[in-house]
């Protein structure tokens, strides 16, 4: 393994590093971001869904970009709009320059995902081996350290910018000298491209028909995770009867068990394949939400909030190195698209569950999601290793392919 691919991975780790504690400081913060801005309850919905359709936008407009320009390029500058966007937020004055930094974050957010899992993508195929849920695994981990910094502002009552001012001063010239080292690779030759149904996707483009059951699988483990992010504070507390600070802990204890499942998800993948850990994780997130539907005091449901930290954690990242197999000579393009889904199923899961919950119960509610990562069992081939033209059916360290990387190397 050479020294330019264990930099770029380094560097691409930290970028997943930095927008994890990024978005968390962001959505953590949203009451104090309520109240700078005099937000009413009316409107907060409709700023809180601009960010990720922004997002979507961000990851089309990705697609096409990365025709001309390497996704590197695009990784380097949409990271610092992220992070100035995320000051930008704390530091405006009115509800105009609000909407304005939101939609620079959700615009730049959306090329950031893509980008970094198409570097992350080509990383993995370089390497011969599975990566792909290290990466997810630091994201995690930022998310933590954001959650942590917020819960830290919030603690000492400090203002949004002077919360925001010092994070954004240590990742934003980190991740400009760490963006150096990114690496490039090159897609597969065309004639890799081989399908399960024995057709080439070849290089010449993405099929949807063939990327749409990882599609669904992305919105199945978006709506998921939402669901959790969003519910289960209140679920807790309201159904489950617990105090208020315990309601706090079952997120963290999901963040927890997410970057814990990620950091040995990788392992697993190389023992037993990805069709492997991706259904064992369907059926652990399944658990987790029939645990936390029937739960009868707030111990079990934390228990079940638990499972499905263990469970959900798998699914996304092995849903873009699925794509990159799947396409590897547009791996690219099939990133970007598929990145979309993961922000229409974050825009489904929090006001389905909402809907269904003042409409039936939340505990039926629960379920909905249940069924939804019980469909992922459905579409687990698609995360096969695709034959390779030698008949051996895995990928093969392709350290050959390695492009440059953003400093010329």
């Amino acid at each position: 393994m050479t020294d330019v691919l264990r930099r770029g991975r380094a560097s691409l780790a930290f970028s997943f590093f930095a927008q994890g504690a990024t978005f968390a400081l962001l959505v953590t913060r949203i009451p104090a971001i309520q109240d700078r801005y005099d937000v009413s309850d009316a409107l907060l919905p409709v700023f809180l869904a601009a960010v990720p359709i922004l997002a979507g936008v961000g990851s089309v407009t990705t697609e096409q970009l990365v025709k001309r320009i390497r996704p590197s390029r695009l990784l380097r500058w949409s990271q610092p709009v992220v992070l100035l966007a995320l000051l930008g937020v704390g530091a405006g004055r009115d509800m105009t320059e609000l909407g304005v930094a939101l939609a620079a974050f959700g615009l730049a957010v959306g090329a950031l995902d893509a980008s970094m899992n198409m570097l992350g993508v080509s990383l993995q195929r370089s390497y011969g081996r599975s990566i792909m849920l290290s990466f997810h695994a630091v994201n995690s981990l930022g998310g933590i350290v954001g959650a942590s910094l917020a819960w830290a502002g919030a603690h000492w009552h400090l203002a949004l910018w002077v919360s925001y001012l010092p994070v954004v001063a240590v990742l934003l010239p980190a991740a400009l000298v760490g963006s150096r080292w990114y690496v490039d690779g090159k897609p597969a030759p065309a004639e890799e491209a081989v399908t399960d149904g024995g057709s080439g996707s070849g290089g010449g483009g993405v099929v949807f028909k063939l990327l749409l059951p990882l599609c669904l699988v992305m919105t199945f483990a978006y709506i998921g995770d939402s669901t959790v992010s969003n519910w289960s504070a209140k679920y807790l507390k309201d159904v489950l009867g617990s105090s208020e600070q315990l309601a706090t802990v079952p997120y963290n204890v999901y963040m927890v068990t997410t970057l814990a499942g990620r950091t040995l998800g990788d392992f697993g993948v190389r023992r037993f394949g990805a069709v492997a850990v991706v259904r064992l994780g369907a059926l652990v997130a399944a658990l987790g939400f029939a645990v936390v539907s029937l739960a009868p005091d707030a111990w079990v449901g934390m228990l079940g909030f638990t499972l499905l930290g263990l469970g959900l954690c798998v699914l996304v990242p092995q849903t873009f190195a699925a794509a990159g197999r799947l396409f590897p000579g547009a791996s690219d393009a099939a990133i970007a698209r598929l990145n979309i889904f993961n922000y229409v199923g974050f825009l489904i899961g929090s006001p389905l569950v909402g809907a269904l919950g003042d409409a039936w119960s939340y505990r039926g509610a629960m379920l909905v999601p249940m069924v939804l990562v019980l469909v992922t069992l459905g579409y687990a081939r698609s995360f096969a290793a695709q034959p390779d033209r030698y008949g051996g059916g895995h990928e093969r360290p392709r350290t050959a392919d390695v492009g440059r990387s953003s400093n010329g190397i």
